[in-house]
C-alpha cells in the first residue's frame, strides 16, 4: 500500500497542489505517469488540465480517466490520483464506471494512490463523513476502503465566538459515531496521511488532526504521529 491522502489540494498563497509537492514526489516513487479521476467536478477536461498544469513542473504526465475506458486506464496505471469536489458525485461515478474494484485492484497491485479532499474521503470505507451536499444519489455509500477508518477532510474546529446556530463539525462527527462504530480522523487543512505498507503517519502542516472514537472524548493528534495502529 502506497497512499498519500491530502486534506486539501490548495493552500493559502500557494498554487494548486504546491504545498504538497515533496509528498507527491515521494508517493510516486519514480513514476512519471498518473491517471487522474476527475469525476468529483462536472468539467472533466478543465479539471484534468488543472492537475496536468500543476504536476508538469515535476515531470509528471497526467491522463484523464474520462478520456478512455476509465477502469482499463486505471488498471494499467502506475499511479492514480482522485481529486476533490463533491463526494456524492464522485462516489456515484466510481460505482457506475466500475472504478471501485479497478482502483482497489490497482492499488493492491502496487500502484500509488493520491487523493485530495473528496478523493481522500473515498479512500475510507464509506463517504458518510464527507462535508458535502448529496447532489446525486450514489448506488451505495461504500467506497474504496484503502484505510479501515473514516476521515473528515478540511476539519474545522468549533469557533467559540461564532453566533452560528447550526452544528459544528465536531458535533456532526459525534453524531456519526452515535450510529456508526468509527473511528474518525478529522484532518485540518495542510495535513495529509502517508501510508507506506503497514505504516501510517500524519504529515504536513503542524496544525495536526482531531481523533474521534465512539468510546472516548475527541483527542488531539500532532503532526508527525505514527498512526499505524489505525490500520489494525
Amino acid at each position: 500500500m502506497n497512499l498519500l491522502l491530502l486534506s486539501n489540494s490548495s493552500a493559502p498563497g500557494k498554487g494548486y497542489l504546491e504545498h504538497a509537492r515533496e509528498a507527491i514526489v515521494d508517493v510516486l516513487d519514480g513514476a512519471r505517469q498518473i491517471v487522474f479521476v476527475p469525476y468529483a467536478l462536472a468539467d472533466h477536461d478543465a479539471y484534468t488540465a488543472q492537475v496536468a498544469g500543476a504536476l508538469e513542473p515535476l515531470g509528471i504526465t497526467v491522463t484523464g480517466a474520462h478520456t478512455g475506458d476509465p477502469a482499463s486506464l486505471v488498471k494499467g496505471a502506475p499511479a492514480v490520483f482522485v481529486g476533490g469536489g463533491n463526494t456524492f458525485r464522485l462516489a456515484d461515478n466510481l460505482h457506475r464506471r466500475g472504478l471501485i474494484s479497478a482502483i482497489r485492484d490497482a492499488v493492491f497491485g502496487g500502484a500509488a494512490y493520491l487523493g485530495s479532499s473528496a478523493g481522500t474521503n473515498v479512500a475510507t470505507p464509506s463517504l458518510r463523513t464527507t462535508n458535502d451536499m448529496p447532489i446525486v444519489e450514489p448506488p451505495s455509500f461504500r467506497t474504496l476502503e484503502l484505510v479501515p477508518f473514516q476521515i473528515n477532510p478540511h476539519y474545522l474546529d468549533p469557533d467559540p465566538t461564532s453566533t452560528h446556530q447550526g452544528e459544528t463539525r465536531e458535533l456532526r462527527l459525534l453524531q456519526f459515531l452515535e450510529e456508526n462504530p468509527g473511528p474518525v480522523l478529522g484532518m485540518r487543512e495542510g495535513t495529509w496521511l502517508r501510508r507506506r505498507g503497514d505504516t501510517l503517519t500524519l504529515e504536513g502542516e503542524p496544525t495536526g488532526a482531531r481523533f474521534f472514537a465512539r468510546d472516548g472524548q475527541p483527542t488531539e493528534i500532532a503532526t508527525g504521529t505514527d498512526l499505524s495502529h489505525l490500520l489494525r
